[in-house]
């Protein structure tokens, strides 16, 4: 494959990505109760341990973008 078309698809994945975080955390913050209601009808889950766990996923989300997406970016601008 041309390395242009790996950058190109690269941009899009974190582009992609980081509107997926981004919805997720605004989700998060502005429909907070409604979000716990829905997911303590299914498990039995403490309102900290929810905060928790949401907190938790964007931080390994956004560690699996930079690691997957922007680090071989990174490293294809400064081979190419």
């Amino acid at each position: 494959m041309n390395p242009d078309i790996i950058k190109a698809l690269l941009l899009y994945s974190i582009a992609f990505n980081y509107v997926m975080l981004l919805i997720w955390f605004v989700v998060f913050s502005f429909a907070h109760d409604w979000l716990y209601r829905l997911h303590s009808r299914w498990f039995r889950i403490s309102v900290e341990s929810f905060d928790a766990i949401h907190y938790a996923g964007m931080a390994v989300y956004k560690i699996g973008l930079i690691l997957f997406n922007i680090a071989p970016l990174v490293a294809l601008w400064l081979v190419f």
